[in-house]
């Protein structure tokens, strides 16, 4: 019977003591010899991820792991790049604390992207739905029967080729759509298409996403399509702002002009109302956040975005020249990539993507392209673009660039 009690009592402490050390490994702590002793080193941990994995990842400019990998380090501020042969690299300063998890996590773009044509016939006027799964454009460089109104569907799957994805929803043999302007309801399941005719008049219609033999003449109702499509994006936001903690509506509704959320709703791209101090929110903060510096004393006009689940806010431009404010349908030279941790910036002709945080920002493509339209893909696979390839002598045509 004592023979049993004690063995009894050695798994429990084996048990006990491989639990204990398996939780401080997982914290951090390691054995390491020093001055002819085993002593107890206090570490964090990086967690170094990549896509595409197989990236090398340098820890202060030597070559350390892999992704994906953890890897333990003493804690302070170290300058961590992760690189891949053929793509831009990535690199951020990221502080390392003990017993926490940080995270170095990127997203490599090729060097090489790869430029495919969707259209071939001229495309004008290309407006991205709500969902940034829709593009509606006009075609006005073929028959009647052929010009008129498209859709590209970005979320169809399979796509066997990007032509295949095309849907033609009007013609002009009713009126001359070819010619139209076109806004997408809050919804992305119909379009307004609006027809200029003489004397400046000009005749709308309400469309839906099949082909439209005999679409209604909205004209005369237009004010009221219009304020009904206004009032189902203000409850929208609204719905958004509603599901938040009393303290961050009020700061929202005090100091945020908005002016997009990511896609995952976690992300706010907003412009400064006001100059003012951005009070905390999660208090004490969270550990193993974004280690990028936050800016929190807010300056009237400039732009920044807002991680809720974070409580990070970060400064991204100092402002946007000629932003209008009044339009439900608003144009941004930002634009959310679709996995809401990157933001497509068009400025000076370049198209560039960044973190949310305002770092990496990368050159993703200078040649020509007409600067009012670039929309990723869904999947974020490649994003579209309206260009001519700098040939004036034709009409432009929708383009993906590859981005893996």
């Amino acid at each position: 019977m004592k023979r049993q009690f004690l063995l009894y009592l050695f798994i429990i402490l084996f048990l006990s003591i491989t639990t204990t050390a398996v939780i401080l490994y997982g914290k951090g702590y390691r054995l390491v010899p020093y001055q002819g002793k085993i002593g107890v080193l206090e570490t964090g941990l990086l967690v170094a991820t990549s896509r595409p994995n197989g990236a090398g990842v340098f820890i202060n400019g030597h070559l350390t792991s892999a992704t994906d990998s953890t890897i333990n380090l003493s804690p302070g501020e170290y300058n961590v790049k992760i690189v891949k042969e053929g793509y831009f690299s990535w690199e951020k300063k990221i502080k390392i604390q003990k017993e926490v998890v940080s995270k170095a996590e990127a997203l490599l773009f090729t060097t090489a992207p790869k430029l495919e044509s969707i259209t071939d016939s001229g495309v004008a006027n290309p407006v991205l739905d709500p969902s940034g799964t829709q593009i509606a454009f006009t075609v006005a460089s073929q028959s009647a029967r052929k010009n008129g109104l498209y859709i590209l569907d970005m979320s169809s799957k399979p796509i066997l080729t990007l032509q295949s994805a095309l849907t033609q929803i009007a013609d002009d043999t009713i009126d001359t759509f070819s010619q139209s302007e076109l806004s997408w309801s809050p919804d992305g399941k119909e379009l307004l298409a609006s027809v200029s005719g003489r004397l400046n008049t000009k005749t709308t219609y309400l469309l839906k996403k099949d082909f439209n033999q005999n679409p209604p003449d909205v004209t005369t109702t237009l004010g009221e399509v219009d304020a009904l499509w206004k009032k189902q994006k203000e409850d929208k936001e609204q719905s958004r702002i509603a599901g938040l903690a009393p303290q961050l509506q009020n700061i929202i509704l005090e100091n945020f002009t908005l002016l997009s959320w990511s896609l995952d709703e976690a992300k706010i791209l907003y412009q400064a109302s006001r100059s003012a101090s951005l009070p905390t929110i999660i208090d004490p903060p969270l550990i193993g956040t974004n280690p990028t510096t936050e800016e929190r004393i807010l300056k009237k006009g400039h732009i920044y975005i807002y991680d809720i689940k974070e409580d990070k806010n970060f400064k991204i431009l100092d402002s946007i020249p000629n932003l209008q404010l009044t339009s439900y349908n608003l144009e941004l030279p930002l634009t959310w990539f679709p996995d809401s941790k990157h933001l497509i910036f068009v400025n000076n002709r370049k198209i560039n993507i960044m973190d949310y945080d305002g770092t990496n920002k990368t050159v993703i493509y200078a040649g020509p392209f007409i600067e009012g339209f670039v929309a990723p893909w869904p999947d974020g696979s490649r994003l579209a673009i309206l260009t001519n390839l700098g040939n004036e002598n034709i009409t432009p045509n929708l383009y993906t660039i590859g981005l893996k």
